[in-house]
């Protein structure tokens, strides 16, 4: 694999000028001044045409007080009682604006205006100034603030002053009914909405519950995070009895070799040995001394050591110890008794040394068990301890499920006990303090289009002239993408519609391996192909290259060039070429290879880097065709740079290549991070994207010096033939 570093000197700058030069601006005006000529004629002959015909208007209002209806005793003194009030004002001004009830005023209307629509006293933009109809909040001076007062002026502009008073009186009668009937409707659908809802919630609640006490029982855990910290504390300490035994274990041994040797030499190993193993109670009692040691060690990953069942054990093994120890005594009286009976054969042994001998051997044996047990026990803790971060995960899945049910179920009660009183008192009272006036004129603002015209027109016409120069410093054809990169053209592939797909792909005879059996139609995912894309393959496999292309790594200058439909593309081609290909979501920051081929993110590349182990690596990755696997991106990490720099990801590219014809890496922009700089020093080929219409010269120029060091197969050209000069 070629393994460049990156140097210091390589990296370009992405930040890119913001505004052109002063000349720059000069010339592009110049050059199109025709541009701005003829926009700025052309807005303003508009305008002025506008000015010409419109008729004079007139304006006639009204004002209605609208408070909100409170309880006795209950008072809205504090912050949030006031800020409700003020949204709620504010729904009470949309209402007012509504299309519902201006529909029952132009019902009004219809005898005197029968032409009269909605939209001809709404206005076809809403909450514009330019509409007829305007609701307004008054607001009065308290120093330098301004504060809004319950009152409010419904005002309507018309050709004719008498409608513009019509209209006025109609949508006041509407507002007055609207405002009978809407306080007898809270009545009924307030208790209905909460009653209908709650039965819901509660099932929700139950079916949160029975989903974690299900988790609970299978896995027979209470809470997954304790009991892990648990089994690590329980590692740790079996790791350190582990390692007191361990270095305890040479003494003793070496040790009971000196008294062994000794007693050797005095002719009295025979006699005690042969007592030792003539003795069934003194077996009975060790046997069922290390079998309560087991069980212990066993209990204590399950239960604290103030449970009752250590406890007992603990007891157990005590009175059990004792009982080996007399046995010791009484074995160690009788061969001293035996000893002065044959002094013969025991002449000048010291029976101290005697008892010691048995004593350090019962050591050596209870230490060499307690070794066995102990190591037996890490094993056991390491393999429970391997099965947690799955059941961590769906444990704090689960969890705050059944906490948000249960406080939703609790609001909503909440919500039932005060909802008939806050019905009974709540709401808006509409009272009518201004009747509506005869229209009076307010002028048809001639000089104001006039003059909009006269400084919209060049305005526009300069945006208009500098956009049209600047274009052109897009790249428009695959030519001058080859040219401007400097780059073996590998292919120029038009823009791919979505869903755009040949049936092939999910006929072909490809499994995995070297066998060809026939593969079933495989459901319904998203796979770009293409002649072009065939193409582009081909032309990556006939290049001559210090290193076969094992792995490529596909990237571009900025986002947005079709990066990822290109990497699917060049996936399926060959797998269609009968190669079993890896595509790598590498972009951790932004993935969007889960969304095209709808898949789930939950596991993905940022989690596998996190993970040490190479034995469930298969987990991670998710088959969409019998030639194709898939490796999301995973959830998006907090330092990506962090995750790529490690030697894991340099590991699991070497391990894929060995699995796979071919690794494709589906990398973040050059442009903006340094991902796709780590990424591509672990890759033995580098394609860059174009899509032209999109990139600039510049952009694409910087991204190509970036990467000039490394090995730069080539570039394909997106969607050529989709844009035009």
């Amino acid at each position: 694999m070629a393994n460049i570093s990156l140097q210091q000197g390589q990296f370009v700058t992405n930040s890119l000028p913001k505004t052109a030069k002063f000349r720059h601006i000069t010339k592009i005006l110049l050059r199109r001044r025709f541009i701005v000529f003829g926009v700025s004629c052309i807005v303003m002959s508009a305008t002025s045409l506008v000015a010409m015909t419109h008729r004079p208007t007139y304006k006639s209002h009204m004002q209605i007080l609208i408070t909100p209806n409170i309880s006795e005793g209950v008072s809205r003194s504090n912050s949030t009682d006031a800020q409700l009030i003020i949204e709620e004002y504010s729904v009470q001004k949309n209402l007012m604006q509504s299309s519902k009830l201006i529909d029952k005023a132009v019902k009004l209307l219809h005898f005197d205006y029968p032409n009269i629509t909605t939209e001809d006293i709404k206005g076809k933009t809403e909450n514009s100034e330019d509409s007829p109809l305007q609701v307004k909040q008054l607001e009065i001076k308290q120093g330098n603030n301004s504060v809004p007062t319950p009152v409010w002026e419904i005002s309507f502009k018309d050709n004719d002053p008498v409608k513009t008073q019509k209209v006025l009186l109609a949508l006041q009668k509407v507002y007055q009914d609207y405002n009978i009937e809407r306080r007898q409707e809270q009545l009924n659908q307030g208790l209905a909405f909460i009653n209908t809802r709650l039965p819901v919630i509660k099932q929700q609640v139950r079916q949160a519950e029975n989903k974690l006490e299900q988790f609970r029982k299978k896995h027979n855990l209470l809470d997954p995070e304790l009991q892990s910290q648990f089994l690590i504390k329980s590692l740790a300490d079996t790791q350190k009895q582990l390692q007191t035994t361990r270095a305890q274990l040479p003494d003793i041994r070496s040790h009971y070799q000196n008294l062994e040797k000794k007693i050797a030499a005095a002719s009295e190993e025979a006699i005690i040995s042969m007592r030792l193993a003539q003795s069934n109670r003194y077996k009975t009692l060790t046997s069922e001394l290390q079998k309560t040691e087991q069980t212990l060690a066993k209990e204590q990953l399950r239960y604290t050591d103030d449970s009752p069942v250590i406890q007992n054990l603990q007891q157990q093994r005590q009175s059990q110890l004792k009982l080996v120890q007399q046995e010791l005594k009484r074995l160690t009286a009788e061969i001293k008794t035996k000893t002065i009976q044959i002094q013969g054969q025991l002449v000048g042994v010291d029976p101290s040394l005697v008892e010691e001998f048995v004593q350090v051997k019962t050591t050596v044996t209870q230490l060499t068990a307690n070794e066995k047990r102990l190591a037996e026990s890490e094993q056991q803790i390491r393999s429970q301890l391997s099965k947690f971060p799955s059941l961590i995960a769906e444990y704090q899945r689960l969890l705050p499920e059944v906490e948000t049910q249960r406080k939703t179920l609790e609001q909503m009660l909440q919500a039932q006990q005060s909802m008939g009183m806050k019905i009974a008192h709540g709401g808006f009272d509409w009272q009518l303090l201004e009747e509506p006036t005869l229209g009076t004129y307010v002028g048809n603002d001639i000089f104001w289009l006039i003059v909009a015209g006269m400084i919209t027109g060049p305005v526009l016409g300069v945006v208009l002239a500098l956009l049209w120069g600047m274009r052109h410093r897009i790249i428009h054809s695959a030519q001058n993408l080859q040219r401007v990169s400097n780059l073996k053209l590998l292919g120029a592939v038009p823009k791919l519609a979505p869903r755009m797909m040949e049936k092939r792909l999910p006929s072909l005879s490809w499994v995995g391996g070297r066998n060809l059996t026939p593969v079933v139609e495989v459901g319904n995912v998203w796979l770009p192909c293409h002649e072009t894309l065939d193409i582009v393959y081909q032309n990556t496999q006939i290049l001559k290259s210090a290193f076969p292309f094992k792995s490529l790594m596909m990237t571009s200058a900025i986002p947005g060039e079709g990066r990822t439909t290109l990497a699917l593309g060049l996936a399926a081609s060959a797998a269609h070429m009968h190669k079993r290909v890896l595509l790598i979501d590498a972009n951790l920051r932004s993935p969007k290879l889960h969304k095209v081929l709808q898949l789930s993110n939950d596991w993905g590349l940022s989690l596998l880097l996190l993970d040490e182990t190479n034995t469930e690596i298969h987990d991670y990755i998710q088959p969409i065709h019998p030639a194709i696997d898939i490796l999301t991106a995973g959830p998006i990490p907090e330092d990506a740079v962090e995750l790529l720099s490690s030697q894991r990801l340099k590991d699991l590219i070497e391990l894929f290549e060995q699995t796979y014809d071919l690794v494709l890496i589906d990398a973040p922009p050059i442009l903006g991070t340094v991902d796709s700089r780590i990424i591509a020093s672990y890759c033995n080929g580098i394609i860059m994207v174009g899509r032209i219409g999109w990139v600039t010269q510049t952009e694409l120029t910087q991204a190509v010096d970036i990467l000039n060091s490394l090995n730069l197969v080539g570039i394909i050209a997106n969607e050529v033939g989709s844009y035009s000069r």
